[in-house]
């Protein structure tokens, strides 16, 4: 095998179905999900990722199905332990290097972790080439995605990125940006998220961890966030692989051009949508969409309440197509969580924007700044002296 071809291994469609057949809010997608896992596990004979999905209750046990993919397995197994038994005996490193990655993609594709990770370390041990070696380390990221292992995630990573910097090619590098900025999101470094994806958006083709228009519509849902309205139009919406991906995802569209546009009641129903359809059913953002929505609302409030010093209670709720009742709760929230400018006035019900003073934010941050140099100064002087 070239050292170019990238095995899509392990098949990570499946813990999505895993995902979705283990959340009992999601039972409209049960029927598809229960389908598309077992015909992926039966695909790559994942014999240990059925014991593991059987055990959690997601599929129903079939015992003749374990033990003929258990069969296949053992001498799919046998036949790459012959073949590096062979190589250690009579040929060179480069062989021997070939069987043992060998082994080590076939346990990883069956989805036997502790198997294959041990597999893959030896296989990047005893690997030469740093082509090679960088392949295995991403290859071992994508096992810590299937089973959800930070720790090895981000243990590869580091190494990958180490690897790269000794003399990675084009292609790696663009890879791994889209390796990172999936890492990112999962722990909601969102900000650090949406640059790489967006960075990588023209040259993407790391295709064996997200499907294309999947990569199109994260680096779209985590841009409208994180992007100011002035880059949201240069960067995003006149992206051509935006655009040519928008009609297949329509509530995208609607989410980031009536922001654009300023349509807020639209607005906040593409994001309603977008909750349902996209962030609640999806294993990577799910976690995170309380706090994505509540961000994208906080968004939406400062961008209509920047425009004006003031504005009654009754105008911002026809805005937003909500009750005057939501508008108040929900501004009171953020207010007081000093998460938005302005302060209600009930008797006039009015909304009268505060915008923070910009000598005062300068000033604080001289302060805080200056408080940190200082105790720098006399940690040292301690040490000199």
């Amino acid at each position: 095998m070239a050292d170019e071809v990238v095995l899509p291994i392990p098949n990570l469609t499946l813990p999505q179905h895993f995902f979705s057949l283990s959340t009992p809010s999601l039972e409209r997608l049960h029927e598809n999900a229960r389908a598309e896992l077992l015909k992926g596990i039966e695909a790559d004979q994942m014999a240990p990722y059925y014991r593991l999905v059987t055990s959690a209750g997601a599929l129903p046990l079939d015992a003749a199905l374990l033990g003929s993919m258990e069969q296949a397995n053992a001498e799919e197994l046998q036949k790459i332990d012959d073949r590096l038994a062979e190589a250690e005996k009579t040929e060179g490193e480069s062989e021997i290097s070939d069987a043992l990655k060998a082994k080590a993609n076939h346990l990883t594709r069956i989805g036997d972790k502790d198997l294959a990770v041990a597999a893959q370390k030896l296989a990047l041990e005893k690997t030469p080439g740093l082509g090679s070696r960088i392949d295995i380390a991403l290859t071992l990221i994508r096992v810590g995605f299937f089973f959800g292992d930070n720790q090895l995630i981000t243990d590869y990573l580091s190494k990958a990125e180490k690897f790269i910097e000794e003399g990675g090619d084009w292609d790696r590098r663009n890879r791994l940006k889209v390796y990172r900025g999936l890492h990112a999101i999962s722990i909601r470094q969102f900000k650090t998220g949406a640059e790489l994806l967006l960075d990588a958006l023209s040259t993407f083709t790391a295709t064996e961890l997200i499907p294309y228009n999947d990569f199109v519509a994260l680096t779209v849902i985590v841009n409208v966030l994180t992007l100011k309205r002035v880059d949201l139009k240069k960067k995003l919406i006149a992206a051509p692989e935006v655009i040519a991906a928008l009609p297949e995802i329509p509530v995208l569209g609607d989410l980031v051009n009536n922001l654009y546009d300023c349509h807020y009641s639209k607005f906040f129903i593409a994001l309603a949508t977008l909750e349902q359809m996209y962030l609640l059913p999806s294993r990577l953002l799910a976690p995170h969409t309380r706090y994505y929505v509540r961000e994208m609302r906080i968004l939406a409030y400062s961008q209509l309440l920047e425009s004006y010093r003031s504005l009654t209670l009754d105008s911002l709720s026809g805005a937003f197509g909500v009750s005057v009742e939501f508008v108040d709760s929900e501004l009171s929230r953020f207010i007081a969580n000093g998460r938005l400018h302005c302060r209600i006035d009930k008797v006039h019900g009015v909304v009268e924007t505060t915008r923070p003073s910009l000598k005062n934010a300068q000033y604080e941050k001289v302060v805080k700044q200056g408080d940190v140099l200082l105790n720098s100064i006399q940690r040292l002087s301690k040490v000199l002296y």
